[in-house]
């Protein structure tokens, strides 16, 4: 943890610099916020994931603003630069957020650290009507510390044209050998078949982890150790490189457009990326969880659900409070579906007119019920850098599948034991 810290310390005027000019920010400036404050306004400050996760909060706000005589000021922020900067937040006696959005693989980190503040003790509790499997990082001893708003879960995006030309339907690919078997055709065919987003070490990892799932495989054992040189995880980084050979490497709106496109055929992607409609070109679905046809089904949808919780030096938890129960709302959290919300909630997503609009929101219903989490540990962020520099070893033949991953094993559990 004190290295971790020392990093976030060190990045500081890197964060302060990019919420402050590079970041974008919402609502009001510095002078009329004064002017404000004058007129007995209270001022808050939020910080959101950037993209339309921040957008279907910021249409929220103007009704909480007139309601509660508030100004709320929306720093919107790469996943990265949130992370580090609602960290560093945290090290003030004073904090300058009320409201911030939090992977759920952060959770280990912000609750050890205390970062968050215990939202059963500010009178906010999760309710029935959220999907429960995605509430299972939210508790410590029975105490809710986040809540899930924005449902992010992996699917398989598809090119509808590229699947039926290879003899499949998009409800008929129901296992890894259909996925590859689809992109080797499509690959035959002078089209491109398997994209993966190579950007990152996070993203690289992100994309492998539901062939890893569907292989019965995962990163840690159930005492958090590592398992990334295990027989299920060899078989699963083999299939992988076999299906990417068939593809490229993207950056994740390329993936969406070479898909879209029909130039190429798959991906793995997010509910938030892409909007499939009974005339688009490409639609999505949840992965099976198998292997192969006839082999067991296993939890492959993998979670990178937008929480939301308030920072435990926040000025104003009351009314953070009831910001949160008022944006956790169902009807308010029903009314951002229409601007590309994904509510964890059964009343939007299984809503009759809702998927009259939207059918792709039965399938996000279906991950979310059984999807997984990445690994609730602290070190979680130096984990997927490790493992993710191991696998661009491997993808670019520096070193072979064995070789890339028993070195992983042991840089991570030397991480895991420090």
């Amino acid at each position: 943890m004190k290295r971790r810290l020392l990093a976030l310390l060190l990045a500081g005027v890197t964060v302060c610099s990019l919420t402050a000019c590079g970041g974008s920010t919402s609502g009001n400036n510095n002078e009329s916020a004064d002017a404000s404050a004058e007129d007995g306004t209270t001022q808050m400050s939020i910080a959101l994931r950037g993209g339309v996760y921040a957008d279907v909060i910021k249409e929220c706000l103007p009704a909480f603003e007139e309601e509660h005589n508030v100004t709320i000021d929306v720093q919107e922020l790469s996943e990265e630069d949130l992370h580090t900067s609602v960290a560093l937040n945290a090290t003030s006696a004073q904090g300058a957020y009320d409201l911030c959005m939090v992977d759920g693989s952060w959770m280990a980190e912000f609750t050890n650290a205390g970062v968050l503040a215990n939202l059963s003790e500010l009178g906010y509790e999760l309710d029935d009507d959220i999907i429960e499997a995605t509430t299972s990082i939210c508790y410590v001893d029975d105490n809710a510390y986040l809540a899930p708003y924005y449902g992010n879960v992996t699917v398989l995006m598809m090119n509808k044209a590229n699947v039926e030309e290879a003899g499949y339907t998009v409800d008929t690919v129901d296992s890894l050998a259909d996925i590859l078997d689809i992109c080797q055709k499509a690959q035959a065919s002078g089209k491109k078949g398997f994209i993966y987003r190579g950007d990152s070490q996070n993203n690289l990892v992100v994309d492998f982890l539901p062939i890893l799932l569907s292989y019965g495989g995962w990163v840690v054992d159930e005492n958090n150790q590592p398992t990334v040189n295990s027989e299920a995880f060899v078989n699963a980084m083999n299939y992988y490189m076999e299906l990417i050979a068939t593809g490229e490497a993207q950056v994740k709106d390329d993936l969406v457009a070479s898909v879209d496109s029909g130039a190429a055929t798959m991906g793995i992607a997010w509910p938030g990326w892409y909007t499939p409609t009974a005339d688009s070109a490409a639609d999505y679905i949840a992965l099976s969880g198998k292997a192969t046809d006839d082999a067991q089904a296993y939890n492959a949808n993998v979670y990178g659900i937008w929480c939301l919780g308030i920072p435990s030096n926040s000025q104003n938890k009351e009314l953070a409070a009831e910001l949160l129960t008022y944006l956790m709302d169902p009807e308010v959290q029903y009314g951002t579906v229409a601007s590309g919300g994904v509510p964890c909630r059964y009343s939007s997503l299984q809503d009759e007119e809702v998927l009259a609009e939207y059918p792709q929101y039965e399938v996000v219903c279906q991950a979310l019920e059984s999807g997984v989490y990445r690994p609730v540990i602290s070190q979680w962020t130096e984990f997927y850098t490790t493992l993710g520099s191991e696998m661009d070893n491997i993808i670019n033949g520096a070193k072979t599948v064995e070789e890339g991953l028993n070195d992983a094993q042991a840089a991570l559990e030397e991480l895991m034991a420090e």
